[in-house]
């Protein structure tokens, strides 16, 4: 059957196959004569080795599935349990609520309020201060999706409050808007980097740590180099827990460096009984961005409905826009390529003689530089179709 070489499992030729078989057949019954053509033994042969040329095959994938970089799903699932990396199904929108109530009370885990459409409970828990307010209380969605959550909107309490006592609740900023589910090929690279995270202190080994945590985005993970040290961005995710996951990687918190240019900056208290750890991250900022796409078409090509290319175009712009990570530009080669591949079907390639763009970010046009379009290297973008303007010149 296969053979295990350097480079992976390989089949065995149908030919060793069936002289294997017959050697077999032979062994048992001495005498045994396979060569006569026409002859029901040799048809027995012929159809046996081809059932063994399927399952050597089958073996064969089993073999080289082994590897983050082939395995299928169910096997990628099981090496990325032994990384200690689950395969997400899509973050829930999440979203940070502040409550306002009588001092001392608490707000459990488990507390549910809404904007009046999704309903979303409380993560970590916290009472009222004496200053009539809580903390800022992580709050993740009780379905999945993505939606917006507009600064303001969650106002509404879901859980009962006793008699007696006062409680209103508001969200200063804008929620965290859920991620698509994830893709194979995202779930693979997610393992090799677990497998390859190398040492405690090193950025590898930080993103790996909290990628761990419930809520928090891959791609808003970043951990670039700050003066002597590293600067933490890190969207979604309880902050103690995201605490806990920098406190448990980096071995010594003096790495920890903070400017923030346009992301809230972070400082939670891990306490590693009998010593509390101030540890300091960025949450990034989200930014609001719009595409403008102006295109012309030859004379000889038929003319689409702008509408048509519309439903086509903005899914797949919107999809490249919200997958880019924290701090990358927005890449106008990139959305010329999503732009020409989704409506290649009505609209060849070949048949679109100009592509212009006008992208705004946080409502300021943007100028690029060659095809890139930055914006703030704390922030990552977030955009929904209606977002999205196209026209035929």
């Amino acid at each position: 059957m296969a053979t295990l070489t350097p480079v992976g499992a390989v089949p065995t030729s149908p030919t060793v196959l069936l002289a294997d078989l017959i050697a077999d057949a032979v062994a048992l019954s001495p005498g045994l004569t396979t060569a006569l053509p026409g002859s029901m033994i040799e048809d027995m042969s012929s159809t046996a080795t081809g059932a063994l040329v399927v399952q050597d095959g089958q073996i064969v994938d089993l073999l080289n599935s082994i590897s983050p970089y082939t395995a299928n799903s169910y096997i990628l699932t099981q090496l990325g349990n032994v990384y200690g990396v689950q395969q997400g199904i899509g973050s829930n929108t999440s979203v940070y609520v502040v409550f306002t109530g009588t001092p001392g009370y608490t707000i459990d885990i488990g507390f549910i309020v809404s904007d009046g459409t999704y309903q979303y409970t409380v993560q970590d828990g916290g009472a009222i201060a004496s200053g009539g307010e809580s903390p800022a209380l992580y709050c993740l969605a009780t379905v999945s999706g993505s939606w917006a959550i507009p600064e303001g909107s969650v106002v509404q309490l879901i859980t009962s409050v006793p008699s007696g006592y006062t409680l209103t609740c508001t969200n200063p900023t804008v929620g965290l808007p859920g991620a698509a589910a994830q893709t194979v090929t995202d779930y693979q690279a997610q393992v090799i980097s677990a497998g390859l995270a190398t040492c405690q202190g090193t950025a590898n080994f930080i993103k790996t740590q909290l990628q761990l945590v419930s809520g928090v985005q891959a791609r808003l993970i970043s951990v670039p180099t700050a003066g002597s040290g590293l600067k933490v961005i890190v969207g979604g995710g309880d902050p103690y827990q995201v605490g806990a996951a920098i406190y448990n990687a980096i071995g010594n918190i003096n790495i920890l460096q903070v400017k923030s240019s346009l992301g809230t900056t972070e400082i939670v208290d891990i306490l590693d009984y009998p010593d509390t750890y101030p540890i300091t991250f960025v949450i990034p900022t989200q930014q609001t961005i719009t595409v403008a796409i102006t295109y012309k078409v030859l004379a000889s090509a038929n003319i689409v409905s702008n509408a048509v290319i519309t439903s086509l175009a903005a899914p797949a712009i919107v999809n490249y826009i919200n997958s880019i990570y924290v701090g990358q530009a927005v890449n106008s080669l990139s959305i010329s390529d999503a732009f020409t591949s989704s409506v290649a079907s009505v609209l060849p390639e070949s048949s679109i003689s100009e592509l212009a763009f006008v992208i705004t970010i946080d409502s300021s046009v943007i100028s690029p530089t060659g095809t890139l379009y930055q914006g703030d290297v704390e922030g990552y973008f977030n955009i929904i179709q209606s977002d999205i303007t196209i026209t035929l010149a």
